[in-house]
């Protein structure tokens, strides 16, 4: 059934204002709602898993601050430790016991890294292990993977060029043609061409990186088989694999993606789940490798705000919560049965809808495909099914992010009654999705 348009009346208000600030009205870009219909809705408040914007509507909210909300909006334990801490002062650019406490929970939990670094963002925490790895190797070329995302530093804001294996292409103006010379880009899932890359620059590759289960791009689920092989691959050429987890760190097992396939990388890095949200990350690794760092170290990493005593506060409380026993299992239980009801409405209805799911991670691929490892098995002409589907759940009281290839997370906040809620709105959403479009099927004759 048709729902009426939510009112964006205060929010398109704000927009047309911010638009006088910002570039774009935003301050980071998927925030412009260019993908999906409408102008961006302004958030006004958040409390376990809703949201509420400007206009006071209502949302069962499943973006979760783009996933490190696992515990949910302005959760008790994290909301009363940092005001616990700010008590004492927010900023110093000097050593706390917060970040001491912070760093123990993590390393006595976590047996894939020896030491760690905070910094003060995800991609600030990719920056310095790509540095770090160029350290320690004393080579310069980095490998990544089309479809993954790892952040907008400039080594790595770089697509792939029109080979099996290219130096990456640009993505970006301002990153300059030399920067993105030293960044070789393959598709996933590909070991001929992850061989022939070590084959045609060998001993010059200091790193490859990837997002173990990358979801920045889609969920393009990846086998064991092909992560161990990259381990492999890595081991026999001197090169160091980097696991981004910034989104899968935390989020699949307190060990992230590394515990889940039982792989040790060489370096990991975190993002904003270690600080409750806040602005936050870190990287790790052995003692070994970490030690090469300044100040003790010839690689040089510094940052007034790392390791903030209000982020560490938060990453306290929340990190406790996330080791309480049966946390992660509970997690992946209520996502799997919320995922599973979903696939079999969509199979009843004969609805062309996949959705790939990995502990609290799922993503709504229009496509008949069973599995989708590599960024160009996406059909992009599919994203017109979430345009119309995105609206409809928004209609219905139920936020997802604003694109396609955007993931969803379910939190420890989302009950049972949000869950049920959350099904009939993509129900009803889904029945408009396929009456209004023909389905990818159809499309196809």
């Amino acid at each position: 059934m048709q729902v009426k348009d939510i009112s964006r009346t205060k929010s398109a208000e704000l927009y047309e204002k911010a638009k006088t600030f910002f570039p774009g009205g935003v301050n980071s870009p998927v925030r412009a709602f260019k993908s999906v219909y409408g102008t961006p809705l302004f958030i006004q408040k958040g409390n376990g898993s809703h949201i509420w914007d400007a206009d006071g509507n209502e949302f069962i909210d499943f973006c979760g601050s783009w996933g490190p909300l696992i515990l949910g909006h302005n959760h008790p334990a994290v909301r009363e430790k940092v005001t616990e801490v700010m008590q004492n002062g927010m900023s110093f650019g000097a050593p706390t016991a917060l970040e001491n406490e912070l760093a123990e929970l993590i390393l006595t939990n976590n047996k894939f890294i020896e030491k760690i670094r905070f910094v003060s963002s995800g991609t600030e925490a990719v920056m310095s292990a790509i540095r770090l790895a160029r350290g320690y190797t004393k080579r310069d070329k980095i490998l990544k993977f089309e479809g993954c995302y790892h952040g907008h530093t400039d080594a790595l804001l770089v697509k792939a060029g029109s080979g099996l294996i290219t130096f990456g292409e640009t993505s970006s103006a301002g990153v300059p043609k030399s920067f993105a010379d030293e960044t070789i880009v393959i598709a996933l899932n590909d070991k001929d061409a992850l061989q022939k890359a070590f084959a045609e620059f060998k001993d010059q590759i200091a790193a490859i990186i990837i997002e173990p289960i990358p979801a920045n791009n889609g969920l393009l689920l990846q086998e064991q088989d092909f992560l161990q092989f990259l381990r492999d691959q890595c081991s026999q050429n001197g090169t160091m694999l980097i696991f981004d987890e910034v989104i899968s760190g935390f989020r699949v097992g307190f060990e992230g993606a590394a515990g889940l396939y039982g792989i040790q990388p060489d370096i990991i890095t975190y993002g904003k789940i270690i600080g409750g949200g806040m602005p936050v990350g870190a990287y790790g690794a052995s003692a070994a490798i970490m030690d090469n760092i300044s100040p003790v170290g010839p690689v040089y990493q510094a940052g007034t705000l790392s390791g903030n005593p209000v982020a560490m506060g938060a990453g306290i409380a929340q990190l406790t919560e996330l080791l309480k026993p049966g946390f992660y299992q509970e997690l992946e239980s209520k996502t799997t049965a919320f995922v599973s009801a979903i696939q079999q409405y969509v199979a009843d209805k004969g609805y062309t809808l996949k959705i790939f799911q990995l502990g609290s991670i799922f993503w709504f691929a229009f496509t008949g495909q069973e599995h989708i490892r590599r960024a160009d098995e996406i059909d992009a002409a599919s994203m017109a099914y979430f345009k119309i589907f995105h609206r409809e759940l928004l209609n219905r009281g139920v936020y997802l992010g604003p694109s396609g290839y955007e993931v969803g997370f379910i939190s420890s906040a989302h009950t049972m009654d949000d869950l049920e809620k959350t099904k009939l709105a993509i129900f009803d959403s889904l029945d408009i999705v396929y009456l209004s479009q023909p389905s990818p099927k159809e499309r196809a004759l």
